[in-house]
């Protein structure tokens, strides 16, 4: 999927605001920066905190994709870290993504 990536990131909690602010953005990069061959852009919040009620309905049925999602502060141990990846090495396996033919 060739789009351009908007990637906005609060340091509190996310607004309706916040969610106008990007489909604006995207609007805005759609048409001006997006080339002939590429998909409309994809807006990402990043945010300390969604509120899944806001942002299911603040993100619902807008015609640009656009995406919230809580950060992390403080990263997992590297034990933790490993685990995560070779759960997800083994899941991809079985669902036969990622083998060369």
């Amino acid at each position: 999927m060739r789009c351009l990536v908007i990637i906005d990131l609060k340091l509190s909690s996310l607004t309706h605001a916040d969610v106008g602010q990007m489909h604006m953005y995207c609007n805005y990069a759609k048409e001006n920066w997006t080339l002939p061959d590429e998909n409309p852009p994809v807006g990402l919040i990043l945010c300390a905190d969604k509120g899944h009620a806001l942002a299911r309905y603040a993100l619902d049925g807008l015609p640009n994709k656009i995406m919230a999602a809580n950060y992390k502060t403080v990263q997992p141990d590297a034990e933790v870290l490993q685990q995560e990846l070779e759960k997800t090495r083994l899941m991809l396996e079985g669902l036969g993504v990622g083998r060369r033919k």
